[in-house]
């Protein structure tokens, strides 16, 4: 006699709750880590995203049925509504860093973030976590921060309920910050320090920020609450690269860069930007963000107040990930001087 997927799951010695999470922009960098987190609490899960075809691998995260990816553009409020169906709770994970195509900060983080949750609340969703980020102001001169904030408005006038969850940068492998300086050092014997490196932030691993919404999920004392969410260290953007270059053994200058000049080399990514299939290096809207520390404020509430703890350093992580950008690779047993 055939199985049902429960008793499946009841001889694996699994279970699988009832609830079932819908995840936009499940595919992404973080998507991989929360929906992995998501799974190991028996969530069922549905990944909604653009191309469901190159997210198959997120269906080994889970139990046999326990992942469903379907195919949603939240620009498109009939493809949100199509995913929301039968859902108990949702997490936006949808984002930008640079704009290109139709992906712009206006369309994803304030229309898009918009959408989702309006939509949520029409199918009778409460449960929802918005992600946004730690830099998001309404007042700052850059597009990116301002569209973060005017999203989180959004969300918040369709869901009172809802989570927003607003990290520093994530660390993690597959990110774009210690993963890009390595990549770039791979290519170019100098690095450019933006303003001088000077600028602070708190790397949060991605495993940690996937905690960070699981307990946002199953916590009701955290609905309507914003949380400011940053690792165990602040690092300057000097000792970040500092960190990387020490890392995949390769000796690199690090070339303080004055920020009108790095104005202009924000113009040259946004140029190599356009041309297809290349990632801009920098735009001039991040060199905005760069002249603002992005580190938490301890009067909001942050991971502690989500019982999240025992939180993993950029230095305990980053080395297992970037092994790979050192010459010969994990064969590489040089410790620079």
């Amino acid at each position: 006699m055939a199985l049902t997927l429960g008793q499946v799951l009841l001889q694996a010695g699994q279970t699988m709750k009832d609830k079932l999470v819908v995840v936009f922009g499940g595919s992404g960098f973080l998507g991989t880590h929360i929906v992995r987190a998501l799974c190991k609490d028996g969530w069922r899960v549905r990944v909604a995203c653009r191309r469901p075809h190159r997210a198959l691998a997120l269906q080994v995260n889970g139990q046999v049925g326990q992942v469903q990816l379907v195919q949603a553009n939240i620009r498109m409020p009939a493809s949100i509504d199509r995913a929301l169906q039968g859902a108990d709770a949702v997490v936006n994970l949808v984002g930008v860093l640079f704009e290109e195509g139709r992906q712009k900060f206006t369309s994803l983080h304030v229309r898009g973030a918009g959408l989702v949750a309006s939509r949520a609340a029409a199918h009778g969703i409460a449960n929802l976590v918005h992600m946004s980020a730690l830099g998001a102001d309404a007042t700052s001169p850059s597009r990116y921060a301002r569209s973060k904030a005017e999203g989180e408005t959004r969300v918040r006038d369709a869901v009172p309920d809802a989570v927003i969850l607003r990290p520093s940068v994530v660390f993690g492998p597959g990110d774009g910050l210690f993963e890009r300086f390595a990549a770039l050092a791979v290519l170019s014997p100098v690095l450019p320090l933006i303003g001088g490196g000077h600028s602070r932030f708190q790397p949060l691993y991605a495993g940690d920020l996937a905690r960070a919404v699981l307990a946002a999920l199953n916590t009701p004392q955290a609905r309507g609450t914003i949380f400011a969410l940053g690792g165990p260290e602040v690092m300057t953007l000097k000792q970040i690269m500092e960190l990387v270059v020490h890392t995949i053994r390769r000796r690199r200058l690090l070339l303080p860069v004055p920020w009108f000049a790095a104005n202009l080399l924000g113009w040259a990514g946004e140029i190599a930007g356009a041309l297809p299939f290349v990632t801009p290096f920098l735009t001039r809207d991040q060199v905005l963000l760069l002249k603002s520390d992005n580190v938490v404020d301890d009067s909001m509430p942050g991971l502690a107040d989500l019982g999240v703890t025992g939180l993993e350093t950029a230095q305990a992580i980053v080395p297992d990930y970037l092994v790979r950008y050192r010459p010969h690779g994990q064969f590489n047993d040089e410790v620079l001087a």
